[in-house]
């Protein structure tokens, strides 16, 4: 009796302690839309009825800040569009092991490989970046559309272009990383100081790019492809497009380190990489680019076929464990260069631009010397890529909400790219306000109102 008595025992406290350990439903961190999350959630729970599903939805950048800085999510899944969002929770040793599903795809495409090849996750669909424009914008700005990244620094564009920040936003982020990588530190960022300088304005989010376009608040945005579908966006003949160096890239999804619901998480990476799971990106509420090759040979998916993008491909390379160790110095020298300083950069950039027109019809040498002393400094960064790679690898650098005091160091490196900002741009604007005022003096220009006016 009393054996039965203790069996009887363990037996109730099984009862009772198992609900609790299954108690919690599957929890996916992602930074896809409600509009994306449902139509997968009504899905999956069609195909899997028996499993519960609850969606943490977050921005790219917090949700990557709260699972790397120890804030414990409870969750088991983390699915996302930016590639260099999971190398770094891969270097932050935050996820496990993820079996590759077997979907037809070829190990690289255009360049960048689906996936990890560490085996730490999966691709599940291609995105690509480029240009959304209003047209009806441009017709009455007699504005053409970008053909090349690089178009986006002619001066014509200046006022005109929206860019979200790569603080703010994880595919923006990839866009500043890619053209980083492409064109080189020197050049790269080059570019990017000049595209920040022709910039209408920098939006808080990804999705108020295309938004922006499509009210005409400006011309053209730096996106991409998901966020510019134009159903969703408020009116406007909005278009997008997709320049001559084309970017793709996979978005992902990963198995947490502290997954405790492993089972259900398998089983839903299983149904997002199927068939009929990879479908459902076809959906015009996603319209997504599935990963496995057969929708593109039934021609089901609309834009470029990123599997036929072999010749393009041989002078790209993404290297995404290089992205996730500079990630959060990427943002800060962003932010300090172009995002907060935005108004004086563009003023600068205008007077350079207002200053070089002036100097096509005949030269004149010391005016050219300093607007071409501006042009330079614009150009400058406060160290070279050796000396980034070095910070990056020796302060630990991380996602600081707005209002909170960063570590000692952290905050010791924003101070010091905000000095050597702040002297950069002053410097570029003496030269380029006296490289005007010797064209005043000479008649080409008119003068300025007290407070940098109107004629």
């Amino acid at each position: 009796m009393r054996f039965r008595a203790a069996a009887f025992v363990v037996i109730a406290l099984c009862l009772l302690l198992a609900p609790a350990a299954q108690a919690r439903p599957l929890r996916i961190v992602t930074s896809f839309p409600p509009s994306m999350i449902e139509l997968y959630r009504a899905a999956f729970r069609q195909a899997r009825p028996d499993i519960e599903v609850e969606f943490v939805q977050r921005k790219t950048t917090a949700a990557v800040a709260l699972i790397t800085g120890g804030e414990r999510l409870d969750a088991d899944l983390f699915w996302a569009s930016a590639p260099d969002a999971f190398e770094l929770l891969k270097l932050e040793g935050r996820l496990a092991p993820l079996a590759p599903r077997d979907t037809g795809t070829p190990p690289v495409v255009a360049g960048y490989p689906v996936n990890d090849p560490a085996g730490l996750y999966l691709g599940f669909a291609l995105s690509g970046y480029g240009v959304v424009w209003n047209e009806t914008y441009l017709e009455r700005h007699r504005l053409g559309v970008p053909q090349r990244w690089r178009d986006l620094t002619a001066p014509v564009y200046h006022g005109h272009i929206g860019l979200s920040s790569p603080s703010r936003s994880g595919t923006t982020h990839l866009m500043v990383e890619a053209l980083l990588q492409s064109l080189g530190w020197d050049e790269g960022w080059a570019v990017w100081r000049q595209v920040g300088g022709n910039l209408a304005t920098v939006t808080a989010r990804s999705f108020g790019v295309a938004a922006g376009v499509s009210r005409g608040r400006f011309g053209v945005g730096i996106t991409i492809d998901f966020l510019a579908r134009p159903g969703e966006l408020d009116a406007g003949p909005v278009r997008f497009s997709f320049p001559d160096q084309k970017v793709f890239t996979p978005a992902s999804i990963a198995l947490l380190k502290d997954a405790v619901n492993r089972e259900a998480a398998n089983a839903f990476v299983d149904f997002l990489l199927s068939v009929p799971g990879q479908r459902l990106l076809l959906d015009p509420r996603i319209d997504r680019q599935p990963i496995r090759p057969e929708f593109y040979a039934e021609g089901a998916t609309v834009g470029p076929n990123p599997f036929a993008q072999n010749d393009e491909a041989a002078t790209w390379s993404f290297d995404a464990g290089r992205s996730a160790q500079r990630y959060e110095l990427i943002n800060i020298l962003f932010d300090e260069l172009i995002t907060f300083p935005l108004s004086d950069a563009t003023d600068i950039w205008r007077t350079v631009y207002e200053v070089e027109a002036a100097l096509l019809p005949a030269p004149h040498t010391e005016a050219a010397r300093e607007v071409t002393r501006a042009r330079a400094l614009l150009r400058q960064m406060p160290f070279d890529e050796p000396e980034a790679t070095r910070l990056a690898a020796g302060v630990k650098l991380v996602r600081v909400p707005r209002g909170l005091p960063a570590a000692p160091e952290q905050a010791a490196l924003t101070a010091r790219v905000q000095r050597w900002a702040a002297a950069n741009l002053a410097e570029a604007r003496a030269a380029a306000e006296t490289a005007r005022r010797l064209l005043v003096e000479d008649g080409r220009l008119p003068a300025l109102r007290a407070g940098r006016g109107t004629p």
